[in-house]
């Protein structure tokens, strides 16, 4: 049996160009791109039977992270089922054919991928439950302080920071963003 599985990734959060050029028996679509409670990947996985094909358009949307494939990886190959990756272009039966530098080549792009799909959509999840992303803002007025303090070169950066809270690398790149 030909079996797909989609769930929503970075720049393609409707699945509309996932499974696009394959046909496949049953199709397993999850609502959300978080690891945790992938209701239809357990489904899928335990349906498989020895000859079964998976289709996932990449990686990224079957593991989210290295450990999570390789266990995924050794689910197939016990239970004697392939999967393809198409936008990869490979299968799990094909991987085994890579060169040393193929492998680390395409493990290093993958771990990238999913560090940046769980990223983005654990910032998505955090603004939803309204916490605010990235450094928190320093007031103008400490900013304006620390500045002239450091331009007036009489207070050494350890003094700059006691008086304003301004470390050196904060007050290094505010003055680099004033060059730009």
């Amino acid at each position: 049996m030909i079996y797909g599985y989609k769930r929503p990734i970075q720049g393609d959060e409707q699945m509309t160009n996932q499974l696009t050029t394959v046909e496949v028996d049953q199709l397993y679509i999850e609502r959300h791109p978080y690891a945790k409670k992938r209701t239809q990947l357990e489904d899928l996985l335990m349906n498989l039977q020895a000859g079964d094909e998976v289709y996932v358009e990449n990686i990224v949307v079957l593991a989210d992270s290295l450990t999570q494939f390789e266990d995924l990886l050794k689910v197939v190959e016990r239970d004697e089922v392939a999967i393809h990756f198409l936008h990869d272009n490979i299968s799990s039966t094909s991987m085994l054919q890579m060169s040393l530098i193929e492998a680390t080549t395409f493990f290093a792009k993958l771990q990238t991928a999913c560090m940046s799909h769980r990223t983005t959509f654990g910032m998505q999840e955090a603004k939803k439950q309204g916490k605010v992303i990235g450094r928190p803002k320093k007031s103008d007025d400490n900013l304006k302080r620390a500045f002239h303090m450091y331009q007036s070169k009489k207070y050494t950066l350890q003094a700059i920071k006691e008086e304003t809270g301004i470390s050196k690398s904060t007050l290094y790149r505010y003055i680099d963003q004033l060059g730009e």
